[in-house]
């Protein structure tokens, strides 16, 4: 099967929807904002948004490698989005948390993901919706 045709294999199918959700996603932040953010970019501003945790932790958490994580934290103290700072009991780790900036622009992108959401439950029906986020967060025992 080559990878232009349409499939059916589970595994396939939540990939391309996913693929399709981060860019509508992306891109609706985008033609809305001057600061771009990349979908990578935004796992790491989730996973640290009220919260201040080290870099070892956002690595160990978001299943990057370090050396991407870095360069995304770098990216992001660039467009001042984060601040980076001494751990207060580790001279080795460093912190990391959301400026002002950070937390306005991850909580407009939150109304922005709400918005998509709510378009897709309009699309599929409620009913529907409801019964595809419960069995997306039912355990599957994988």
């Amino acid at each position: 099967m080559t990878p232009t045709e349409s499939t059916t294999r589970l595994l396939d199918l939540l990939s391309e929807r996913h693929d399709q959700i981060r860019r509508i996603s992306e891109l609706a932040w985008n033609e809305q904002h001057d600061i771009y953010i990349s979908n990578s970019e935004w796992y790491v501003l989730a996973r640290i948004y009220q919260t201040k945790p080290t870099i070892a932790e956002v690595t160990r958490n978001v299943h990057i490698s370090r050396q991407a994580i870095h360069k995304l934290i770098k990216n992001l103290k660039a467009k001042e989005l984060v601040t980076v700072t001494d751990h207060p009991t580790s001279r080795k780790d460093k912190c990391i948390e959301l400026t002002e900036l950070g937390v306005r622009c991850y909580e407009q992108n939150e109304t922005l993901k709400a918005e998509l959401e709510q378009k897709i439950a309009d699309s599929l029906g409620d009913d529907a919706f409801r019964q595809l986020k419960m069995l997306l967060k039912t355990d599957w025992n994988l």
